[in-house]
């Protein structure tokens, strides 16, 4: 399973915000979409960081609730990891889960083609199992 085929099913809209955007705003965009991240584009094709839930509480606990007005630029991750859309669930499953993070914007050419959650991911592995699931039964009671 490759990652364009989660994003065939899921398609390739990304929610983004510039940079200047303040963080209330972020909130509402947030709430809106019923997402837990977003990305902070200036073109919404490039990748300049992604902001998620997390990084507001985060900012939120440090500072207060001065933050609110601040532009999402600073309480961004700046450096984020991508994948390409060939990359193998596999591969994503371990990169998520080792560096801790939720959201994987998916890039091709530097440009933004996706995003892929834990969500998205679980989703998937348990549609895989399922099928081996229900395919063993049937080696198992001669159906197949």
């Amino acid at each position: 399973m490759r990652i364009s085929d989660i994003l065939r099913v899921k398609g390739g809209r990304v929610v983004t915000v510039p940079p200047e955007t303040l963080v209330e705003t972020l909130l509402s965009v947030l709430a809106e979409h019923r997402i837990g991240a977003i990305v902070v584009s200036r073109d919404g094709s490039s990748v300049d960081g992604i902001v998620s839930e997390r990084d507001i509480v985060r900012a939120l606990a440090v500072r207060g609730a001065a933050v609110l007005t601040e532009p999402v630029s600073a309480i961004h991750t700046a450096e984020v990891q991508s994948v390409a859309p060939e990359a193998s669930l596999e591969d994503v499953e371990r990169l998520m889960t080792e560096r801790r993070f939720r959201h994987v914007p998916v890039l091709v050419d530097g440009t933004l083609r996706g995003i892929v959650s834990i969500g998205d991911v679980v989703k998937e592995r348990i549609g895989e199992l399922e099928t081996e699931r229900s395919e063993l039964a049937g080696y198992i009671t001669g159906e197949r």
